[in-house]
């Protein structure tokens, strides 16, 4: 079964017996119980914007086998590589004394995905959580020692192209750190917010946004009407009528996710929107619950 390499993510292992409280009180989203699923989660600021995401997933190991390859329990998770400098060094501040252990598995270990799951993988294997949100299989992903990667394969424009086409965001690709609320991904809509857990950081912020149902970006799919420019830069804006309505993340065979102000465009407009002078169409995501004024 093909794996694709995932060379822009880092590993990284969690574990102890206080690993869980740790997470859970650091991260928004639900740190999982079973080994089935990865859930997406964020690491905010105090004022409640992304620092870092990823997928975190659980996995207990039982024997010698699964310490051989690996395997040998915890909380695996994988972040963006320009994050994980940040990550670790804010996970290590809160950490203080919690019974927990904090892994860098970047130097012996590899992240991959592939479609369809394995009943016979011996790696660290989980399901995208997403997919209950979406409706639609999001693949799996992998994390395994080098040893075992040999014949992954390099080529991870199938999983970007499918990201994109479902206006997923991701942090380095689409958006810097510390520009975007949880709410302005759609992670309050997929799973990336735990809603019935108490306090994190950047928590009281993502409540007050909740609660008062004004959320003002949204995550949308762009589409370049003439094919795939060569000199779209992630960042660049998307302008509507002379006004900046958003930005544009990373762009891939002519397609990208944008994070737009959807009170500033009307249904009637979403193909007259530019980018650096190319014409782009708007769409909001299939599992999307709001809609263009």
């Amino acid at each position: 079964m093909e794996t694709y390499f995932q060379h822009n993510r880092a590993a990284i292992k969690i574990s102890g017996p206080e690993a869980q409280k740790l997470l859970n009180d650091v991260l928004t989203g639900t740190i999982p119980k079973t080994s089935e699923n990865a859930n997406w989660w964020a690491l905010l600021s105090p004022q409640g914007k992304i620092q870092v995401d990823g997928m975190i997933g659980w996995v207990e190991g039982k024997n010698s086998t699964d310490i051989d390859n690996g395997n040998d329990g915890g909380f695996y998770l994988d972040v963006a590589c320009e994050a994980k400098a940040q990550f670790l060094r804010r996970l290590n501040m809160f950490k203080l004394r919690a019974d927990a252990k904090i892994e860098d598995l970047s130097a012996s270990h590899d992240v991959g995905w592939r479609k369809q799951p394995d009943p016979n993988s011996k790696q660290i294997e989980h399901k995208d959580a997403r997919e209950e949100f979406i409706g639609m299989a999001m693949g799996t992903r992998i994390i395994a020692k080098k040893s075992a990667t040999e014949n992954w394969i390099n080529n991870n424009g199938d999983l970007a192209l499918k990201r994109i086409n479902l206006g997923l965001c991701q942090l380095a690709q689409d958006f810097a750190p510390d520009n975007l609320f949880p709410h302005d991904i759609g992670m309050d809509l997929l799973g990336g917010i735990d809603f019935s857990k108490g306090c994190y950081v950047g928590q009281e912020v993502v409540s007050r946004m909740r609660h008062k149902g004004v959320v003002r970006k949204r995550p949308v799919i762009v589409t370049f009407i003439e094919g795939e420019p060569d000199d779209i830069k992630s960042g660049e804006e998307i302008v509507l009528e002379n006004k900046k309505i958003g930005v544009v993340g990373k762009v891939i065979k002519g397609k990208s996710v944008g994070i737009v102000r959807l009170d500033r465009i009307e249904k009637s407009q979403i193909s007259n929107a530019t980018i650096c002078g190319h014409g782009v169409i708007l769409a909001v995501p299939s599992w999307a619950s709001y809609d263009f004024a």
